[in-house]
C-alpha cells in the first residue's frame, strides 16, 4: 500500500478485495463495516421553538433534529472542506448509521419521515471528488488506493439512492453542485435548488467521465440521449435550465430554499404513505444496484489511471479552483 493511502485515516483498516469476493452487506447502510467508529445514537433533546438540540455534531457534518416535522437537517460544512474528502464521507457515513440505529428502535422509527440534505456552505453545496487525492493516487498508479475511493463515493450514492428505511430524501442545493456533489443531489427522491445554484459535470475536460452513478441516476430523470448530451458536454447548467430539463423538481428564489422545503413537508406529509409508495414504484422501474455502480467504478478506475500528464494539469487546475472556492468561504466564515 502506497504512504499516499497509509496516510488517510478512513482506508487504513479495510484491505482491497477484488469485485465479486469483497463481502456486501444486506443492510442498506454498509459503512459501518468499513468504518467502524463509535456512532452516538439518535436521542431526544430539549425542545425549541423550532428546532431540536443536535442529534450529532462533527467537524464537518451535523445533523439537527424538527421533532415537528419529523424531519432530519443534514448539514455538509463546506467552510472546512468543499468537495467528498475521505474525512467528509466517514462522517456521512456515520449519519447513515444514526439513522439505521434510530429506525432499529420502533418508537423512534415512527418520528423519523424526511431527510434533508444541505450545506452550510453559502455558494457551495458540493464540488465532488477529491481531485487532490485523485492525482496524487494517478500519478502514483496506485490502483487500490483508487479504487477505495470511488467504492465509499458509490457506498454514499447507493446509500442515498436507495433508502430502505421509510423517509422522504430532499436535496436543497442552495449554491454550486459539482461532479460527485451533482450525483449525490440526482440520488434523492426530491431536488429543490435554488435560482443562483449551478449544476456540472466537468469529469469530461480532463478526459474521465462521472463514475459513482450519474449516469444512471439521470435516467431516473431523462432520456439516454439527454442524459449521454449532459455527461459529455461538461457545461455548467443553471438551476433555471435543470428546472425546465426536468432534473430540479422545484426552483426557488435565493434565500426561500429551506421555507420551501418545510412547506413542501407540511403538504406531503398528508398524503405520506401514498407517496412513498409511489417512490418504492418508480425506483422499481429504474433499479440502481451496487453491484451494477461497482462495475461501473472499476471502468471509472481504469479510465483514471490511464489519464495523460495532460489531462492530469487540467485536474491540477480545477484542484486549485477546488481551493479557491473554499478559501473563499472561509473569509466568509469568519466575516
Amino acid at each position: 500500500m502506497s504512504e499516499v493511502v497509509e496516510a488517510l485515516p478512513p482506508y487504513a483498516a479495510p484491505s482491497f478485495r477484488p469485485v465479486g469476493v469483497r463481502p456486501f452487506s444486506p443492510s442498506p447502510f454498509s459503512a459501518r463495516a468499513r468504518h467502524p467508529a463509535t456512532v452516538e445514537p439518535l436521542r431526544q433533546a430539549p425542545a425549541q421553538p423550532r428546532w431540536m438540540a443536535p442529534v450529532a455534531s462533527f467537524e464537518r457534518t451535523s445533523v439537527r433534529y424538527d421533532a415537528a416535522a419529523k424531519t432530519l437537517w443534514h448539514r455538509m460544512s463546506m467552510e472546512t472542506e468543499s468537495c467528498y474528502t475521505p474525512a467528509l464521507l466517514t462522517e456521512i457515513f456515520r449519519v447513515f448509521d444514526i439513522v439505521r440505529d434510530a429506525f432499529a428502535a420502533p418508537e423512534t422509527a415512527r418520528d423519523l419521515r424526511y431527510w434533508v440534505l444541505t450545506s452550510g456552505g453559502g455558494d457551495v453545496f458540493n464540488l465532488g471528488g477529491d481531485l487532490a487525492l485523485f492525482t496524487r493516487l494517478i500519478r502514483e498508479q496506485d490502483a487500490d488506493g483508487l479504487r477505495r475511493y470511488a467504492y465509499d463515493c458509490i457506498d454514499l450514492v447507493h446509500n442515498w439512492a436507495n433508502l430502505e428505511v421509510p423517509m422522504h430524501s430532499i436535496a436543497l442545493v442552495q449554491g454550486d453542485a459539482l461532479g460527485g456533489g451533482f450525483e449525490c443531489a440526482l440520488a434523492a427522491d426530491i431536488i429543490v435548488a435554488e435560482k443562483k445554484a449551478k449544476f456540472a459535470l466537468p469529469e469530461i475536460l480532463f478526459n474521465l467521465f462521472p463514475g459513482m452513478g450519474a449516469f444512471n441516476l439521470l435516467r431516473r430523470r431523462l432520456d439516454v440521449a439527454r442524459t449521454e448530451k449532459l455527461i459529455l458536454s461538461g457545461k455548467v447548467y443553471t438551476a433555471e435550465e435543470m428546472h425546465e430539463m426536468g432534473v430540479v423538481d422545484f426552483l426557488v428564489e435565493n434565500g426561500e430554499g429551506e421555507r420551501f422545503v418545510e412547506d413542501h413537508i407540511t403538504r406531503y406529509d398528508r398524503q405520506f404513505n401514498a407517496r412513498q409508495a409511489m417512490n418504492r414504484i418508480k425506483k422499481l422501474q429504474a433499479p440502481i444496484s451496487r453491484e451494477e455502480l461497482i462495475q461501473i467504478g472499476d471502468i471509472w478506475v481504469e479510465t483514471a489511471l490511464a489519464l495523460q500528464p495532460t489531462d492530469l494539469k487540467k485536474m491540477e487546475r480545477l484542484v486549485k479552483a477546488q481551493g479557491r472556492k473554499r478559501d473563499k468561504l472561509e473569509m466568509v466564515a469568519a466575516e
